[in-house]
């Protein structure tokens, strides 16, 4: 079911990016560009904090479901989908937490 959602939004997200901006909030936020679309991203993050901070349950998954969707806006605008990104989840499954992170500080040169 849930994969099933997240098929659904990327394809209408997907159908957006290149949709008259005035037919729909996503179709404006890709023709504003990847900056609108980050600020945007930010300030749902920033809304999800202050909510688990304040322990409003409700609040959290509200914020959260934002949050969600705006990650989705950005990934459709950079032309990637909720499955490149379930695609890294499984690879890192079963993975240490700690292994993961060495692994990317042994690649980034530090």
């Amino acid at each position: 079911m849930s994969d099933e959602i997240l098929q659904r939004l990327d394809a209408v997200l997907a159908e957006r990016r290149d949709a008259d901006p005035e037919s729909s909030y996503v179709a404006g936020l890709h023709a504003s560009g990847i900056d609108r679309i980050l600020r945007k991203l930010g300030e749902e993050c920033t809304e999800t904090v202050v909510a688990a901070k304040n322990a409003e349950r409700e609040k959290i998954v509200y914020e959260t479901a934002d949050l969600w969707f705006h990650s989705l806006v950005m990934l459709s605008h950079c032309g990637l989908s909720s499955a490149d990104v379930l695609a890294e989840l499984e690879r890192r499954f079963g993975l240490s937490g700690l292994d993961e992170k060495a692994s990317r500080e042994n690649n980034s040169g530090e």
